[in-house]
């Protein structure tokens, strides 16, 4: 449960940075005008379940700040916990995280079963798998019969959608608040009777076909489930850096290398090596036009960590990239080791070397193996949350939600306006 919680605060921070955000802002005033009893993360007001779903979802993931997960090759916090909060079901404490952690099981079993055609082929997992992992979740905390529980799982199937390619524009997150509202509309049908297919995933013409042309491992499903949960093996990653999970590696290794005393004018030419489909999710190259390009730039992001020592959410915002970390960026050579193995769900394929050739004829290089993850979320939720004095409470009580407490505290909490 500790991971759960430490799961929660984390996607909240995010949330709460997103929601002042000016695509969070487009998205509220666009689609979510209808009145209800759903909160809006960091806003007084409230919507409908639909609306905060989707608001809250697309905060969560705007600034591409919030947790990963090897399996799922995306992120299952962001498009879960919105779709609980909003789901209106009285709940204790640790019923609520129980649920959380039954969603993002399915959601990694369904990556692990997939493998890696589905992300490859060029959809965004966290779209497609966001659904059917936000309406599990749904089911337990309503306690859905097994008959209910599967037929919500494929109305939510039957609703995935997200590609790749709208990486860097508004609707990246805007995938993250649509698996949301469509994983609590499935919930709330198959609540009340309706029909769809219970052999979603494995039918003829069903997911696993449709998405990946067959499931490249299809008993991980339910193989061992729960022995061990997968939010404690392999894990979530918190993300340290708001961009790109798969150029994290490259952010830690520029960082290394700065405090051994690199600099930028140092460097004649930098090396960034992949495994094959490492640097899948990079798809900006060396010369993004803004920050939100950036956060999908392995260049950028090492350039701007060796030349400012750090990355922060002012390095991913909307306005152009800085000449001097442009300059930086045009250097650097993106490659393959096509003698190691291929990216998968398996975290162990990941790894960076970085190799830097400087003027004086020196050589430098440093290897990252695996993904870097924050041990403790409640810094940088207080960075995150810049210092907004009425949300300082929320980490402390979500640490506490070991008990049959219910969540209306949290829910008042995080529905105030954003003011220090």
């Amino acid at each position: 449960m500790k991971a759960g919680r430490e799961a929660i605060v984390d996607y909240l921070a995010c949330a709460i940075a997103g929601a002042a955000d000016r695509s969070t802002l487009v998205v509220r005033d666009a689609l979510g005008s209808a009145p209800g009893d759903a909160i809006l993360i960091g806003s007084a007001e409230k919507r409908d379940a639909f609306s905060a779903a989707l608001i809250n979802g697309h905060a969560g993931h705007v600034l591409d700040y919030d947790d990963v997960h090897a399996s799922v090759r995306g992120h299952p916090t962001a498009v879960i916990i919105p779709a609980l909060l909003a789901s209106g079901i009285a709940a204790r404490a640790d019923d609520f995280i129980a649920a959380y952690v039954v969603g993002l099981e399915v959601m990694a079993r369904i990556g692990l079963a997939l493998g890696t055609r589905h992300y490859e082929n060029g959809f965004h997992a966290t779209a497609t798998l966001g659904p059917i992992g936000a309406a599990a979740a749904i089911a337990r905390l309503q306690g859905l019969s097994v008959e209910k529980t599967a037929v919500a799982l494929g109305l939510a199937a039957t609703q995935s959608a997200g590609l790749r390619l709208q990486f860097g524009y508004d609707a990246k997150p805007l995938h993250v608040g649509l698996a949301a509202r469509s994983g609590l509309s499935a919930a709330r049908l198959a609540a009340v009777g309706f029909t769809g297919a219970d052999d979603f995933l494995e039918g003829p013409i069903g997911f696993f076909e449709a998405f990946a042309f067959g499931a490249e491992q299809p008993l991980r499903v339910v193989e061992n489930f729960g022995a061990p949960w997968q939010i404690t093996a392999p894990g979530l990653t918190l993300k340290a850096f708001p961009c790109c999970t798969a150029s994290h590696p490259v952010a830690v290794a520029a960082l290394e290398l700065r405090a051994k005393g690199l600099a930028a004018e140092d460097i004649d030419q930098a090396i960034i090596t992949f495994p094959p489909g490492g640097d899948a999710a990079l798809v900006a190259g060396p010369a993004p036009q803004n920050g939100i390009d950036a956060r999908f730039s392995a260049e950028y992001v090492f350039a701007a960590a060796l030349i400012d020592g750090k990355l922060g959410i002012d390095h991913f915002d909307e306005r152009p990239t800085r000449a001097d970390i442009r300059a930086l960026a045009m250097r650097i050579e993106r490659r393959h080791d096509e003698t190691a193995r291929r990216l998968s769900p398996d975290p162990t394929t990941r790894f960076v070397v970085l190799e830097v050739a400087k003027k004086d004829g020196a050589a430098l290089s440093h290897r990252v193996d695996g993904l870097p993850s924050l041990a403790d979320p409640a810094e940088k939720f207080i960075d995150a949350t810049r210092g907004y004095a009425a949300f300082a409470e929320i980490p402390d009580f979500v640490r506490k939600m070991t008990d049959g407490r219910d969540l209306a505290r949290l829910l008042a909490l995080l529905n105030q306006p954003l003011s220090h």
